[in-house]
């Protein structure tokens, strides 16, 4: 099992920044990509972004410019998500992912999120 722990999810006015955390802890698996999602009610969970252990990225086109992924592996694996000119249309539950697993065995797991508010 791969264990999620998110902060930095809160109240921000349009046009403004938040920066998303999340430590990935494992007893036996190792950590490979890790990442975000997003779902605000009535529509589809959807990627926000992601980043391999390597450091190559990948973002939805909805988000690119505007936010960045980052990660640090040196201590624990932490994912950093920098969000930059914010909309209100960003408002959702955040979700951070890590591939976890063993040689030829990896899955997906989740946090429990972080709800991201954009609003005057």
């Amino acid at each position: 099992q791969v264990q999620l722990v998110e902060s930095g999810g809160g109240l921000v006015q349009p046009g403004g920044s938040l920066r998303l955390s999340c430590v990935a802890s494992s007893m036996m698996f190792s950590i490979y990509t890790m990442g975000w999602y997003r779902q605000d009610p009535g529509n589809q969970r959807e990627l926000v972004a992601t980043i391999t252990t390597g450091g190559d990225t990948n973002y939805a086109d909805f988000v690119k410019g505007r936010f960045t992924i980052s990660r640090d592996n040196a201590a624990e694996n932490t994912v950093y998500l920098q969000m930059n000119s914010l909309k209100p249309e960003d408002t959702a539950i955040y979700y951070c992912i890590a591939d976890g697993g063993l040689s030829g065995s990896v899955s997906r797991f989740w946090g429990q999120g972080t709800q991201v508010t954009v609003s005057s």
